[in-house]
């Protein structure tokens, strides 16, 4: 049986956890890393979420990995059988706080659309709730099934990134300086 998803309140402690995890990357990375940001749920105050710091680190190339044995040095791992070809997915080791790393080339689309969908949500908190609301109903229908708890989020997600468009589109938004 799968890990069991669970949704918590909103823990400000998220932002200083990752900015503890976010400045060892940095460390031992370097200027491999153009960006490094907290992304994901815990990236938004007051949203509710899994108690996982989910970290985007932004790099000139998915395919060249001379960044991957400094990831590997912090103890995460790659996860190779990652389906998804837009990013290098990497977990925490051993005993190590609960993180999940998507390296991801510095100015894609699936760069950009994790930093909108963040932006966005961190200043309309009506839709954050939304989100919120959805994730503990799906978490309570699909408990133990993370892949079709992934998949059922995606209208919401798709609900929210067109707003978010629209937003970017009269606000002019363009993703602010990295987090680290």
């Amino acid at each position: 049986m799968q890990e069991a998803i669970i949704v918590v309140p909103h823990d400000p402690c998220w932002a200083n956890e990752f900015m503890e995890i976010g400045r060892r990357i940095s460390a031992s990375m370097g200027e491999s890393a153009i960006r490094i940001d907290h992304i994901g749920s815990t990236s938004i105050p007051g949203l509710d979420a899994k108690p996982i710091i989910d970290i985007q680190i932004s790099v000139r190339s998915l395919d060249k990995l001379d960044w991957k044995p400094f990831l590997e040095q912090l103890g995460y791992m790659h996860r190779e059988n990652n389906p998804d070809q837009t990013k290098r997915y990497f977990r925490e080791s051993g005993s190590m706080r609960r993180t999940h790393i998507h390296v991801r080339k510095a100015g894609s689309w699936s760069e950009q659309f994790a930093l909108l969908f963040r932006d966005y949500l961190r200043v309309h908190p009506e839709d954050s709730q939304c989100y919120a609301r959805e994730k503990y109903r799906l978490s309570e229908l699909y408990r133990h099934e993370r892949e079709r708890y992934v998949t059922a989020k995606e209208p919401i997600i798709w609900e929210i990134i067109r707003k978010a468009s629209l937003w970017s589109q009269q606000t002019g938004w363009e993703p602010g300086t990295t987090d680290i």
